[in-house]
């Protein structure tokens, strides 16, 4: 006989919609598939009372957190906008505190700065959506932030990226509980993958160039990024900041984090995402014209940045557009 495992799922003010229902469509599915059990969904407010989503939408709730089972399997909070008010509420961090007996503790979305200040993440290895890694690592330096991960596992907590990245963590824990057969079923019945190629990166905004104050420096990224395509190799960067190789790799490190080389390798990356989002350009001609100079030399920067090759980029984020043109 088939155990029923509680999922307990918390909601709040603001909550995004889709962080609560798209792991209770994976677990329901699950139960559904494996015969009507499997796991039994609780979804648990502060007061008990409905709670109005970040899309406008009411959410009905089944009990008040302070009326939890002593036995929960799985806990699940949710994110959403409202995660940056509710990290502000004592009252329902309290609440929080005696779920940490949960077999496991998840968060999807923002839902991680939750668990961050409950101080469950403390010296973890964590994630959250794309736009909100740089905030719960200033909050909370002592948590390792992945910022390109689906979703994290560190021991019994786990953390996911934004919004449907809560269903790829429902099914790896479907596929953990019951196995990888059931997980596939599911992913089948929801059209989705069973393991999401690449990572987060390749969703998110153009990323933010750094533009430090160091007079030395910003000349150099201000061309770099200007035009991609030049020659940037360490020697023509140095000569043209008039300073060593030694030092200019000291100034990238100090100021931007990374090496010149991998600088101009994301800055490239980015030129090129643009292109095959926006242009009918084949892949050859958009590796020629943001300075990869090959088909595969850009297709390993991407895999190694995004974590997927340009095909599938261009697959998922372009633009409609007529027949590609193979021009240079």
């Amino acid at each position: 006989m088939t155990i029923d495992r509680l999922v307990l799922i918390v909601v709040y003010e603001g909550v995004q919609l889709l962080d609560v229902a798209g792991p209770a469509e994976v677990f329901s599915t699950a139960a559904k598939i494996n015969g009507g059990s499997g796991y039994r969904l609780v979804i648990a407010s502060p007061d008990g009372d409905a709670v109005r989503t970040d899309s406008g939408l009411t959410l009905g709730v089944d009990i008040a957190l302070a009326d939890a089972p002593a036995r929960v399997d799985t806990l699940v909070v949710a994110g959403g906008l409202g995660a940056f008010t509710a990290v502000e509420s004592p009252e329902l961090l309290a609440a929080l505190a005696p779920l940490r007996n949960a077999r496991r503790v998840c968060s999807v979305c923002t839902g991680a700065l939750l668990l961050a200040a409950t101080g469950w993440l403390r010296g973890r290895r964590a994630t959250t959506h794309w736009m909100a890694c740089g905030d719960l690592a200033c909050r909370h330096p002592d948590i390792d932030v992945e910022p390109d991960r689906i979703f994290v596992r560190d021991d019994d907590v786990y953390t996911s990226a934004g919004v449907t990245a809560g269903m790829d963590l429902a099914l790896a824990l479907v596929e953990d509980d019951h196995g990888a057969e059931l997980a596939r079923a599911v992913a089948r019945a929801l059209v989705l993958f069973l393991q999401r190629p690449g990572g987060q990166s390749q969703f998110s905004a153009r990323l933010d160039h750094p533009v430090p104050a160091d007079t030395t420096l910003r000349p150099v990224l201000d061309t770099i990024i200007t035009d991609p395509a030049a020659d940037h190799r360490l020697p023509n960067l140095a000569a043209r900041a008039a300073v060593s190789e030694r030092h200019l790799t000291r100034l990238f490190l100090q100021h931007t984090g990374t090496t010149p080389g991998r600088f101009v390798e994301r800055v490239r990356v980015e030129a090129a995402r643009g292109l095959l989002e926006r242009e009918a350009l084949g892949v050859r001609a958009v590796a020629a014209r943001t300075g990869f100079g090959s088909e595969e030399t850009l297709r390993r920067a991407f895999l190694r940045v995004l974590g997927v090759a340009p095909s599938e980029y261009r697959a998922r984020f372009r633009s409609a557009q007529p027949e590609f043109e193979e021009v240079s």
